[in-house]
């Protein structure tokens, strides 16, 4: 089974900080206008002083190459920094950049599995989506199908289109997991719907192989 969801979260800078207001809109505009040098410039004076939602900005901008050169490593020193100021984002998109890393460090995969926990528990819908994979192949933890289970369950109810693809791959093929073609077919419709657009390559599939469950719909 493929991992599906593995993307970063926020695309976007977080705004509305309480900490030195007016300079944090002064980089928020400054952004906004493109010109990310200025921007980076303010979030990262408003960072150095422990401004979480700088720090998480600073991070975001390294990791897009926006007013400075891409520097992943950059990158997740700031969202660390967000991470244990408990801003959601950054623990996920920490979580993320550590998850990539784990063919190359299998100790990154337990500090991914450490922050999608923190992202989760913050409630971020993703998080639980990819501590499922994590416990699907068994990276960083101990292979766990039945707990996979649970943690996609967690994200599909908060709406998240990659776990009901994942749970109806489950439910229709999933090593351990009590086989249900109809709970299959409505996941991987309801995913399809949330557009998750590979999800119809599973339906075909499905249909294929038990035509009854689609010919009942």
């Amino acid at each position: 089974m493929r991992k599906h969801g593995m993307r970063l979260l926020a695309g976007t800078l977080l705004a509305l900080s309480l900490l030195g207001a007016g300079e944090f809109d002064n980089a928020m505009e400054a952004y906004k206008k493109g010109s990310y040098i200025e921007a980076l410039n303010g979030f990262y004076m408003l960072a150095k002083n422990g401004d979480a939602k700088a720090q998480f900005n600073v991070g975001l901008m390294y990791a897009k190459g926006q007013g400075a050169q891409q520097d992943l490593t950059k990158a997740m020193t700031w969202y660390e920094k967000a991470a244990k100021q408990n801003v959601a984002a950054a623990q996920y998109n920490l979580a993320r950049l550590y998850h990539a890393m784990g063919t190359k460090d299998p100790h990154a995969l337990e500090r991914a599995r450490y922050w999608y926990e923190k992202a989760a528990q913050n409630g971020i819908k993703e998080a639980y989506n990819n501590l499922g994979a994590l416990y699907l192949k068994g990276e960083g933890v101990k292979k766990d199908t039945n707990r996979a289970f649970s943690y996609f369950q967690k994200a599909s109810e908060m709406g998240d289109a990659n776990a009901k693809l994942n749970l109806g791959i489950l439910y229709a093929w999933g090593e351990g997991i009590n086989p249900d073609k109809l709970k299959a077919y409505d996941n991987l419709r309801a995913a399809l719907q949330s557009g998750q657009t590979e999800a119809q390559r599973y339906l075909d599939r499905l249909c294929k192989e038990s035509s009854w469950v689609c010919q009942k719909k």
